[in-house]
């Protein structure tokens, strides 16, 4: 099976048997269907997935955020004696 990159006279692109091709159907080479199709931008050029390398999100700051919550002094007061102590969280969950 022989397959060829074809053009057809509306300019879409596409893969199929040498067999097939009509006579309306340009042959073209497989770099300019890759260009044409906007297939070459998703090629893994650096093996590990992304468009380019250190491509995504990044981290704004060097640590995350800190969260902070509105609590009631009591509460303050109950967690600043928590840390102060080491009290284990999750043991006393599962009183």
């Amino acid at each position: 099976m022989d397959y060829v990159f074809v053009k057809d006279s509306e300019g879409y692109v596409f893969k199929k048997l040498k067999s097939e091709v009509s006579s309306d159907e340009k042959i073209i080479s497989e770099k300019e269907y890759m260009k044409v199709s906007g297939l070459s931008s998703y090629e893994k050029k650096f093996g590990h997935g992304g468009a380019r390398e250190n491509a995504g999100r990044k981290q704004k700051y060097g640590s995350p955020l800190k969260f902070q919550i509105r609590v009631t002094k009591e509460e303050k007061d109950f967690l600043t004696y928590a840390r102060k102590h080491n009290i284990n969280y999750s043991a006393l969950m599962q009183m």
